[in-house]
């Protein structure tokens, strides 16, 4: 029987051994406090403690069972945009620089779950970006041909060796090397644990009320008390009631994913290698050349991003829409599940019949330009925000704790400027 709304990653983590961090208690002065206990703010919080800070992160719930506990666990090393796109909206340099950084975080987050040694069933991962039309073929073979001009590695790979390793009947592929997958909520209190060994402090079912400042530092308050500090990290991926404000910036919507039951041996043998993830890209209808590329992301046919998991189940994420209305939720998420069904039989014809085991949903903030926002708002002193990763992947949660990082430090890269406000 299928199971609504209950994400794999959390289901099948056992109960007794979920971390418990205590709510906030007193008043303190810190360097710097983390608003959000999801991928990017553990990923922050240990980034700050292992930079010798003293840091303080305040969760609102539990430890990633947000959006982080709701995600793909794909390590993906773009953002999951048309590089030609983000070009026309920002500009070559920016764009070369957001594709490079997100390479980048993808090696060095890998990295650093080995090396912290957290469990979390990493495995690398290559990635085919697969065109099904021939319209398509012809957008893939622009988008490359733009790539490989901006110095950025983006091999085409055609239709027979597309078809070899996954299974997939496409008119050609843009070849990924550098990505990995795991599981989400693994990662995600495994950083919190390496936070909490860094001295970081941890707590969880403290939401924050409000959030004052002077001309020095600011004051973050909870139920249980005020903490002062030079430096606030909002990580909790679109703007919360305390920045209304800043909700203009953003389009909010919600992605669907589904995760089969097993998939027969004899069907199995017949999906090439299982060891890559496979991205169709969107189709788009006539949108002016100089829209917003948060047009095709809103009125184009939502992208799947197709993994595998132990080998045996096959976990579709795609139907992307408008967030719904809380009453409504339950609802779509199964129609939504059904339909994710479908379209996955329509690429894997081999996979109809079989039934879903894990249907569910992640909110997200969508940017004008696809990319997220993460730094500093000029009316926000003392402030640094992680808002609109709209990526299909988690790299950008770690990508935002290097940058955020550097903002508390002072020790910015030029790079970082694509993904400032101000862009």
């Amino acid at each position: 029987m299928t199971k609504y709304d209950s994400p794999p990653w959390l289901a099948r983590f056992p109960k007794s051994r979920v971390p418990a961090y205590p709510p906030h208690r007193g008043s303190m002065r810190v360097d710097a406090v983390i608003v959000g206990g999801g991928l990017t703010g553990c990923a922050t919080a240990y980034a700050l403690a292992a930079a010798g800070m003293n840091a303080v992160l305040l969760e609102s719930e539990r430890m990633g069972r947000g959006a982080t506990g709701s995600s793909s666990g794909w390590v993906a090393e773009d953002p999951g945009i048309s590089f030609v796109d983000l070009e026309r909206a920002i500009g070559l340099r920016h764009a070369r620089h957001a594709w490079q950084s997100w390479r980048r975080a993808a090696l060095d987050f890998s990295a650093l779950l080995r090396r912290l040694d957290i469990k979390c069933y990493l495995e690398p991962r290559e990635s085919l970006t697969a065109a099904m039309t021939p319209e398509q073929v012809a957008r893939l073979r622009k988008d490359q041909k733009a790539r490989v001009a901006a110095g950025l590695e983006a091999p085409f790979i055609n239709a027979r060796a597309v078809a070899s390793e996954t299974g997939l009947s496409a008119g050609g592929a843009i070849r990924g090397r550098d990505g990995a997958t795991l599981d989400p909520y693994r990662a995600c209190i495994g950083l919190a644990a390496a936070a909490a060994a860094r001295r970081a402090r941890l707590f969880e079912r403290s939401p924050v009320r409000r959030i004052t400042f002077t001309r020095r530092d600011a004051e973050v308050h909870t139920a249980g008390g005020a903490i002062r500090t030079r430096r606030v990290v909002i990580a909790t991926g679109f703007p919360t009631a305390l920045f209304k404000s800043l909700r203009r910036h953003f389009w909010f919507r919600t992605r669907y994913a589904v995760l089969t039951d097993a998939v027969p041996a004899k069907v199995r043998q017949a999906l090439g290698t299982r060891t890559t993830v496979v991205r169709d890209i969107r189709n788009i209808p006539n949108i002016p050349a100089n829209a917003p590329v948060s047009d095709a992301f809103n009125k184009a046919e939502p992208p799947h991003v197709v993994r595998w998991v132990d080998d045996n189940q096959m976990l579709v994420t795609g139907a992307d829409a408008p967030t719904p209305p809380p009453g409504q939720r339950e609802k779509v998420v199964v129609q939504r599940t059904g339909q994710l069904m479908y379209e996955l039989s329509t690429l894997y014809p081999d996979v109809s019949g079989i039934q879903p085991a894990h249907g569910w949903a992640t909110d997200y903030a969508l940017t004008a330009e696809g990319l997220p926002y993460i730094g500093p708002h000029r009316n926000f002193p003392h402030q640094v925000f992680a808002f609109g990763d709209s990526s299909q992947g988690v790299t950008g949660a770690y990508l935002a704790s290097r940058i955020l990082l550097r903002h508390c430090s002072g020790e910015m890269d030029p790079a970082d400027e694509a993904f400032g406000f101000h862009r």
